[in-house]
């Protein structure tokens, strides 16, 4: 079973290349970077080596501090900057992903894998030589194994199946953890959606992606790289790495969203302790198991301290926590040579069997892919690295690691795992939830492949893009825009119905379900029973909130209707006087139109966003994913605030429509500039908040026509 956590990492410098000022600069004049109005980087290069250098000195001019804290994340030497807190989430890193693995394969690497992985690096250390005001947090070096630790662009690029950082602290550092409790309103699960038309609903009888992942606000930039070796690709790019994750080139586009797509296994380990060591049991005989010892730097009252773990390992991965008397190992693929030249090839995918082509290396772990091309292809495809098991056991629970059975038995083959090419009805639509009904009646049937493949259920996003998608006869680029910003919240369908349960007494209680009774469950700034109702949503049962569900496990809409079936008058009518009393000591009124509250606002270019109900914000009329809303703003109070500021949701919005001429709006979260300094630092955070796109320029003609500033590196 998998689930996704984010971390990201640097480490001790391991590869000294012999670049100096002038190799730097040599390499500087094969690059020109075009900024537009917007800020967005159009990057020329002679050779891609030369376009990737030239991404990453832009990336550092944008933000650096992301740039290098995604690394120190993916070292596993966050503790070194933050502190002892941090100490686990460091181990675990080390656990996961293995430097020297990184080191080895960058030796070992092809001629054209190696050059960009120089390239990455001296892009980055020439920004750093050129701008001796910015002060690195941690790396003042960066190495050009380091794209190696962080093969996948995915804000979830750790898969750790069912495994928690409590367990792994319980285990190792001989605590009791009991890990850290959070709020109702901190557990806003996301995702993302992708959609694709097929010319057939296409009034332009062209191919269109909507491309709309759903991340933490900042966290990928905006950019265009050109290389005279067929490189011209545009996109989100994630910092600090080199290709372009989600975006799309002259010939196709992907949009990737999350699942549950079983990537990961955990196994019960039966140990055995000997005076040499442990021992786990496989096939009635008994086997050493192996250790190492890892040493993790951290910062404490102003110094820097280390602490030494020893590590233990079996066949199957590293031990990560105890359950019972059973240890429990990790089996899993968190970063492999293979990974990240597949997130390089698909970005010059010609079309369809060319994209086909990269899926086959069968290494992308975290990721779906929602796919549209200029010949009229659309796709989908539920992960791609998907390990071949036997289908009578639930991969959901830990296996019994000492039977052969449980192994992995290769890999399925790309058409084996589940897929849609080109369904007649048109479109396809993925929101991270089944692809049992991504395609309506075209969609695959559940029966045709293993439980492990695809255990995800329906969530409610699903269920109103389905709806949504269901009524297009024909559409263009616009329309497709307006369809994705469709502020219907059908969660609201389910669970207002059961306020008819409530025989309020109170006057201010009965007016309240009353108002909320007659409400077309559609979010605006001005709706006072959006308000309402995402308040009182948020303080009823969790289940209602988990929209990733395992094997066996029901989905978010299935225990939504469970709720409402099942739920007292108390259940409902308690969290909604709790919601009234909230809102009339907060504001004095409970009657708050959602824009009051809902904001979007961005201060400085911190990498830990502050918030202040006294300064500037922007009014926002979207809800958070959760609730079905397409659009997603995902938003919360904070310590002092009254008023709710987002933090996550849409952040790079694109759509695309192929042809003989690319055509594509987009949208950022803020801004593409992280220096608050800079004019492009929120100038798009007025257009955000209303969901207006603006036109992508992918063409020479059209860029120079818009630039602002055009340069070298470093010049």
């Amino acid at each position: 079973m998998k689930k996704l956590i984010v971390f990201t990492v640097v480490s001790l410098a391991f590869y000294l290349p012999t670049t100096n000022a002038q190799k730097y600069q040599n390499q500087a004049q094969n690059v020109t970077i075009i900024r537009d109005q917007w800020g967005i980087p159009h990057i020329e290069g002679k050779t891609d080596a030369d376009a990737v250098f030239g991404l990453m000195y832009a990336q550092c001019e944008d933000d650096f501090a992301r740039v290098e804290m995604n690394y120190i994340e993916k070292l596993g030497r966050l503790s070194e900057v933050n502190g002892e807190g941090d100490l686990y989430n460091d181990l675990q890193i080390r656990m996961l992903i293995s430097e020297s693995e990184a080191k080895a394969e960058y030796l070992k690497a092809q001629g054209w894998l190696q050059k960009l992985l120089n390239a990455y690096a001296d892009g980055i250390n020439y920004f750093l030589a050129k701008n001796p005001q910015v002060k690195p947090k941690l790396l003042t070096k960066f190495e050009p194994w380091y794209p190696l630790l962080w093969t996948d662009g995915s804000i979830g690029a750790i898969s750790t199946a069912d495994l928690e950082i409590k367990e792994l602290k319980a285990f190792y550092g001989n605590e009791n953890s009991v890990g850290f409790s959070k709020k109702n309103e901190d557990y806003q699960q996301t995702g993302s959606n992708g959609f694709a038309i097929a010319p057939s609903l296409s009034k332009s009888k062209n191919a269109m992606l909507y491309i709309n992942p759903h991340t933490t606000f900042y966290f990928r930039p905006e950019v265009h790289v050109k290389s005279n070796e067929g490189l011209n690709v545009y996109g989100a790019v994630t910092w600090g790495q080199f290709f372009v994750y989600q975006g799309f080139n002259e010939y196709c586009g992907w949009m990737h969203t999350s699942s549950n797509a079983d990537v990961a296994d955990t196994y019960l380990e039966k140990i055995t302790r000997k005076s040499d060591g442990y021992y786990y049991e496989y096939e009635g005989k008994l086997r050493k198991v192996s250790s190492k010892k890892v040493i993790i730097k951290y910062l404490k009252d102003g110094q820097t301290l280390d602490r030494t773990f020893e590590v233990y390992f079996t066949h199957h991965g590293p031990i990560m926590a105890k359950r019972g008397e059973n240890w429990i190992s990790l089996k899993s693929y968190n970063r492999a040579q293979k990974s990240l030249e597949q997130s390089w090839i698909r970005t010059k995918a010609k079309g369809f069997e060319d994209y086909k082509k990269a899926m086959n290396m069968k290494a992308n772990t975290s990721n779906n892919t929602v796919f549209a091309d200029k010949y009229g292809n659309i796709a989908y495809w539920h992960g791609n690295y998907m390990p071949v098991r036997d289908n009578t056991l639930n991969w959901a629970k830990p296996q019994d690691g000492s039977k052969a059975t449980t192994e992995y038995k290769g890999l399925h083959t790309v058409n084996q795992v589940v897929h849609i090419y080109n369904p007649k009805i048109g479109w396809i639509q993925n929101c991270n939830s089944t692809p049992f009904t991504a395609s309506a009646e075209n969609s695959p049937k559940k029966a045709d492949y293993p439980d492990y493949m695809a255990p995800d259920g329906e969530n409610f996003r699903g269920v109103n893009a389905t709806r949504l998608l269901g009524k297009v006869e024909k559409i263009d680029l616009d329309e497709l825009i307006k369809l994705g910003y469709d502020n219907y919240l059908p969660a609201f369908e389910v669970l207002i119905p059961s306020l008819k349960k409530i025989n309020a007494e109170n006057q201010t209680t009965k007016e309240a379900v009353e108002m909320l009774l007659k409400w077309d469950y559609r979010a605006s700034s001005t709706s006072v029973e959006t308000t309402l109702a995402i308040e009182w949503a948020q303080k009823l049962s969790p289940a209602l909130r988990k929209i990733y569900v395992d094997q066996g496990e029901n989905d978010q809409v299935t225990n939504a209707k469970r709720f409402a079936e099942v739920c007292s008058e108390k259940d409902i009518l308690e969290p909604l006087e709790q919601t009234i009393q909230e809102l009339t000591e907060k504001h004095g009124t409970w009657k708050v139109k959602w824009g009051d509250i809902n904001r979007f606002q961005r201060l400085n270019g911190e990498l830990k966003t502050q918030f202040d109900d006294n300064s500037p914000s922007i009014p926002v009329g979207y809800a958070s994913a959760l609730w079905g809303s397409l659009p997603s703003f995902n938003s919360r109070y904070y310590p002092n605030s009254k008023k709710r500021y987002g933090y996550s949701g849409n952040s790079f919005v694109c759509a695309v429509e192929f042809g003989n001429k690319i055509k594509a709006k987009s949208l950022l979260a803020g801004g593409n500039s992280g220096d608050i300094n800079s004019k492009n630092f929120n100038d798009q955070g007025e257009m955000y908040s209303k969901g207006i796109f603006k036109d992508i320029l992918f063409y020479k003609e059209d860029i120079l026509k818009n630039a602002v500033r055009t340069y070298k590196p470093g010049f």
